[in-house]
């Protein structure tokens, strides 16, 4: 039985824009993007927040929600984030 939980994450980037990604640690992932170790559309766009993120029991889970997310407009993603920030 698999325990590790998998995430859909999004993060701020200082230039405004928005990034959307997987990983199975977050601390560890958002350490790595503003260290300029992550994703290179992540790299001189730090120091990045993360704004938004979900735990999937599997990564096809999780890589669905990403691949969903990516698919919307850019004024849809932040209606998303807004409407599940006021949620929390």
């Amino acid at each position: 039985m698999e325990t590790t939980s998998h995430y859909f994450y999004v993060l701020h980037c200082r230039d405004g824009s928005l990034y959307a990604g997987y990983t199975n640690d977050i601390a560890r992932r958002v350490k790595q993007h503003n260290e300029g170790k992550g994703a290179k559309y992540t790299r001189g766009r730090g120091p990045v927040e993360l704004v938004f993120s979900q735990a999937f029991d599997n990564q096809g889970d999780a890589l669905r929600a990403e691949y969903q997310f990516k698919q919307l407009s850019r004024q849809k993603k932040l209606h998303f984030i807004k409407q599940t920030a006021s949620i929390s």
